[in-house]
């Protein structure tokens, strides 16, 4: 009696998304940055540096020197502290300020491809820690994010592998369809700067979400969808683009202000 057949197993399809600026407004590290600082992890000359990066940030995007420049600090900042207090203290972010923070229509997005019966990963610079609790919170299947070395619960200052940024996103991307059986062909991709263009290039359905200028041309001469969740056209019409830019750096500006301010009364 011959043996039965396996039964075909149809690849899986996924959706992949940044998080900065992507699904969250401004930079989800400066927001923790945040919380840290009122917990005493660092001092209020560290916030308004992560305040001023966060500024830079909204107003002119991404560049590798500036995620560097945030990685080596935001490491120095963390050595000695327990993975356990640094994931609660995310816990308590997100629900006061990242939550709030989240682009109704990337959210709508993410929820219409769970609905679909698709993989969702968030893939991002981001400590997987806190990737990880955003991705819980969302409902999305899981986070490739940024290992930073912990021994016996405290980190230590140094990374486990690179940075998760540009090239690096596409190959852990890669190295998970090929983990999991995912159809890199059928699936999709998000992201809103140039440095998100190799992870984009990874899947046969990229889209371009709040896009940078240098991503938004190119994703003009490739025919790649653009979405645009921050509502800056309405801005636009009435002040201006810049006007909209700045409205974001200003907030971020003026949340290290007052938290310069608690810490003068205190």
């Amino acid at each position: 009696m011959p043996e039965p057949t396996p039964a075909a197993t149809t690849p899986a399809v996924a959706a992949f998304f940044d998080v900065d600026n992507t699904i969250i407004r401004g930079a989800s590290a400066f927001h923790l940055a945040a919380g840290l600082h009122r917990r005493g992890f660092f001092s209020l000359r560290d916030l308004v540096w992560a305040g001023a990066m966060n500024a830079r940030y909204q107003l002119f995007g991404e560049n590798k020197d500036q995620i560097d420049e945030i990685r080596s600090s935001a490491l120095g900042i963390m050595t000695g502290h327990s993975v356990a207090e640094v994931v609660a203290i995310g816990e308590e972010v997100y629900d006061q300020v990242l939550e709030l923070r989240i682009f109704p229509g990337t959210r709508a997005l993410l929820d219409r491809h769970l609905a679909s019966g698709h993989q969702v990963w968030l893939v991002t610079a981001t400590p997987v820690e806190i990737g990880d609790l955003i991705a819980r919170r969302l409902g999305a299947t899981g986070c490739v994010g940024t290992v930073a070395e912990h021994q016996d619960g405290f980190y230590t200052g140094r990374l486990v592998g690179d940075l998760l940024h540009g090239q690096a996103k596409a190959g852990a991307v890669l190295a998970l369809a090929e983990r999991d059986g995912i159809d890199l062909a059928a699936s999709f991709a998000y992201g809103d700067s140039t440095n998100d263009v190799p992870i984009l290039s990874a899947v046969g359905n990229p889209c371009a979400i709040n896009p940078d200028a240098r991503l938004r041309r190119h994703a003009k001469a490739e025919g790649w969808p653009i979405r645009e969740f921050r509502g800056r056209r309405h801005a636009a019409t009435r002040h201006g683009l810049r006007g909209a830019r700045w409205a974001g750096a200003a907030w971020a500006v003026g949340l290290v202000l007052r938290s310069a301010r608690r810490a003068v009364r205190g």
